[in-house]
């Protein structure tokens, strides 16, 4: 894909954000507790799991606003999503805001979920939220178990649901998809579904490696075209 330089956005004047980042700091462990804990009282109820993952992307919206953060991507790129099916997503991870990013842009259409490591799931709060949310559970140890687990769940799940995974396993410096780990591939063969790629560009300008406050920005995510794996081909 063609690099482009980062384009200049327009800021929030500076009393705008200092009276953003003061609600957010009043609003935000109130949020925090209702994504936190709605799954262990609600996950029963017959449409949570829509209804949260909505209440998610709100808050991501809201946060993301609060730090006056923009996340652009062309109306042509949502469409397709919201038409995506049988596929397994992958994007690439450059900074801590490329999830917010990525849950404000897909379209409410789009219905998705997340991989998350076995060692999370070990504590019980978190397992329940995490099971009632519809999280994956991986267990990284095993590496055979982790692919058989995310299989079947992928198999599982209605054709306009497809799980979102970090193929590259790190965060990368380039503004391209790095190397995949073999899980994306793997998964994509075995369960027959395509990949489609999302690139996240600029999010390390605003939030970088070691800054805890991330700089107010535009984030730009880019929808390629799905690609098939050959499931006959080894290795």
């Amino acid at each position: 894909m063609t690099q482009t330089s980062p384009t200049r956005v327009a800021q929030d004047p500076l009393p705008i954000r200092i009276l953003k980042r003061a609600v957010l700091i009043l609003l935000g462990p109130l949020y925090f507790f209702v994504i936190a804990f709605a799954p262990l009282f609600c996950a029963r109820r017959k449409g949570f799991r829509g209804w949260y993952w909505r209440s998610v992307k709100r808050a991501c919206s809201r946060l993301l606003w609060l730090l006056s953060i923009r996340v652009e991507m062309s109306e042509a790129a949502k469409a397709d999503l919201a038409a995506d099916t049988e596929s397994v997503i992958v994007i690439n991870h450059r900074s801590h805001l490329d999830g917010f990013a990525l849950m404000d842009a897909i379209p409410d259409a789009k219905w998705f979920t997340f991989a998350a490591k076995k060692e999370l799931f070990d504590a019980r709060l978190l397992r329940t939220g995490f099971k009632g949310a519809g999280l994956v559970e991986i267990n990284r140890k095993n590496g055979k178990l982790a692919m058989e687990t995310l299989g079947q769940v992928v198999r599982d799940m209605p054709a306009r649901r497809s799980v979102v995974l970090f193929p590259e396993g790190t965060r990368t410096k380039t503004e391209t998809l790095g190397p995949f780990k073999a899980g994306a591939v793997v998964v994509a063969r075995e369960t027959g579904r395509t990949i489609r790629p999302i690139v996240i560009l600029d999010s390390e300008r605003l939030l970088p490696h070691g800054r805890v406050l991330p700089k107010p920005g535009a984030i730009r995510v880019v929808v390629l075209p799905p690609f098939c794996c050959d499931p006959t081909r080894v290795g």
